[in-house]
């Protein structure tokens, strides 16, 4: 058991390649976060960008620890189907607060809720 497998120079090219992709995807929701104006807006970027860079940790993972075991190793799948589950949820009722919140205070709310769902017809 003491055996180290070496991976494939191709492997370890494409385990990093997935690795930089999730965390530049993690990195431009973090920029998201920072330079929308809105709550509204700065809301998206990072429930979008760490659900996909998720699926690219999880896919270099799944490729990486599947070799070395030399058996498909499919359990790293499930953090990012249970966060594409939570993160829509959440973030759907974080703006329902926002927009409670915003009510409640006689604030103006952004112009596509303030109507109601009626977009012109």
């Amino acid at each position: 058991m003491n055996e180290t497998l070496e991976l494939p120079f191709w492997l370890e090219l494409l385990t990093a390649a997935l690795l930089l992709i999730g965390s530049l995807f993690a990195l431009i929701g973090a920029l998201g976060l920072l330079r929308l104006k809105d709550y509204f807006q700065r809301m998206h970027p990072p429930a979008l960008a760490s659900t996909i860079g998720a699926w690219c940790v999880a896919l270099a993972s799944i490729i990486y620890f599947s070799w070395l075991k030399q058996s498909p190793v499919l359990h790293a799948w499930l953090i990012p189907i249970l966060l594409s589950i939570t993160v829509p949820v959440t973030t759907l009722l974080l703006a329902r607060a926002a927009l409670f919140r915003k009510r409640m205070a006689k604030e103006p709310v952004p112009e596509e809720v303030s109507s109601g769902g009626d977009r012109g017809n």
